[in-house]
């Protein structure tokens, strides 16, 4: 038996998400943000029941020429291995059962809480992706941008490329190659990947503050729980822009070339073959980029392909995705 909270749906809640006919209304997500990321992202189940372990090559065997009567010493490669570990996002919905059947279809009065729960851990996903440090928050997996955090001193450096913003108003853009031998999301070993829904249905909850011996209602159960991480196989295949003044792209005082570090970024991988490569940025990046594209159109630049019956950006046949989970806060990367 559990307990009913202060976080549960209140009747003031009930009466904002049904139209004058009494139907469940139509809401408008005036929160919800576009992370074309997670529509990118491979996945691959872990080999560890917490995560995943990946042996990588960290150095070649000494070769020789060899002369005729004469030996040559012996060598080997040297690996080594790492772990990557996955966490468990979850979130509850209890409504109270009389709530949920005042307007007469609780199926649409639930789904619409639920649209409202999906959105928020995609939110969150696509956030920790970048975001995600473990070792201020345990709970939570590493994401890219703790890895990509140095301009140099770090084997991964290179991959870093700096624009000349300065402050906490910063932003990135980045160029992820996704595959199984590249960079990858995970999902714990014997688990399910993705989104997992649970609906327990009509279950007697215990209010509240209640006094001893407690007081109890029927209400509808939700459980949703996502066990996820990302493997960073080969960091060779992720590259940040990092550093750019959102500043300077608002005022257009000194605005960096976006299609300058672009350029560059395409280059730091060692093929753009080996996986499924996007740039990832913000609105903000992405308006100044078209605005930028506009005024400077070269050959081999950035153009518009259709696909599917749209028209997707990308830059040198890499798609340019949307992703708000980037935000304009970031310090600057030095």
């Amino acid at each position: 038996m559990s307990v009913l909270g202060a976080n549960a749906l209140t009747l003031a809640d009930w009466a904002k998400r049904v139209d004058p006919d009494g139907k469940t209304s139509a809401i408008v997500e005036l929160l919800a943000q576009t992370n074309e990321i997670l529509n990118d992202m491979l996945w691959v189940e872990g080999n560890l029941p917490t995560g995943h372990r990946t042996s990588v090559r960290t150095g070649l065997p000494t070769v020789a020429w060899k002369l005729l009567n004469q030996g040559v010493q012996p060598s080997k490669s040297t690996t080594a291995q790492i772990d990557e570990a996955c966490g468990i996002m979850e979130a509850w919905s209890e409504i109270d059962k009389d709530l949920a059947e005042l307007n007469g279809n609780t199926a649409a009065f639930r789904l619409s809480e639920a649209q409202a729960f999906i959105e928020a851990m995609n939110q969150e996903m696509a956030s920790t992706l970048f975001y995600g440090n473990s070792s201020l928050s345990p709970e939570e997996f590493t994401g890219l941008s703790i890895r990509y955090s140095a301009l140099s001193g770090a084997a991964n450096s290179q991959n870093i490329i700096g624009g000349s913003g300065t402050g906490s108003d910063q932003t990135s853009v980045w160029l992820i190659c996704w595959g199984a031998n590249t960079i990858h999301g995970i999902f714990p070993k014997g688990s399910k990947a993705g989104l997992q829904h649970e609906d327990h249905g009509l279950q007697t909850i215990e209010t509240a503050g209640a006094s001893a011996g407690g007081y109890r209602l029927r209400a509808f159960q939700d459980q949703w729980s996502w066990k996820c991480g990302v493997a960073v196989r080969d960091w060779r295949y992720a590259v940040r822009i990092a550093n750019i003044d959102t500043t300077a792209l608002n005022t257009n005082s000194s605005p960096p070339d976006i299609i300058s570090l672009m350029i560059k970024a395409v280059h730091r991988p060692p093929s753009l073959s080996m996986g499924k490569c996007a740039f990832y940025m913000n609105r903000t990046v992405a308006q100044y980029l078209d605005l930028q594209r506009r005024d400077d159109v070269v050959s081999g630049g950035m153009t518009y392909q259709e696909v599917d019956g749209k028209l997707v950006a990308n830059f040198r046949g890499i798609p340019i995705r949307s992703c708000d989970a980037l935000v304009n806060t970031e310090s600057q990367v030095s």
